[in-house]
């Protein structure tokens, strides 16, 4: 598949490339150059486009407190989020 540069400098990707890369309206992309070739690679979103900003503060605490050595291992979270699980409702019938 081959597209032309346009005189402004401008490329236009072809409607099935995009398609078939998942691109859609409004989504961000980045460029990558290595020598001659370009990648075009979908821009991911930050926590900030994902989260609210109470998850974005945890997630931003969780990050300060691993630098700093302060992490719970995966047992001690399991065991943690086992206590703070609401009971499990036994089916009626």
């Amino acid at each position: 598949m081959t597209a032309v540069v346009t005189s402004k400098g401008e490329l236009v990707v072809p409607k099935s490339v995009r398609r078939k890369a998942g691109f859609k309206t409004g989504d961000q992309v980045e460029f990558m150059i290595s020598g001659r070739v370009i990648n075009i690679i979908p821009k991911l979103p930050y926590a900030d486009d994902t989260f609210s900003p109470q998850e974005t503060a945890l997630i931003a605490k969780a990050r300060r407190e691993m630098r700093e050595g302060e992490y719970l291992t995966l047992a001690e979270l399991e065991h943690d989020l086992a206590r703070k699980r609401p009971p499990r409702r036994h089916k009626t019938t």
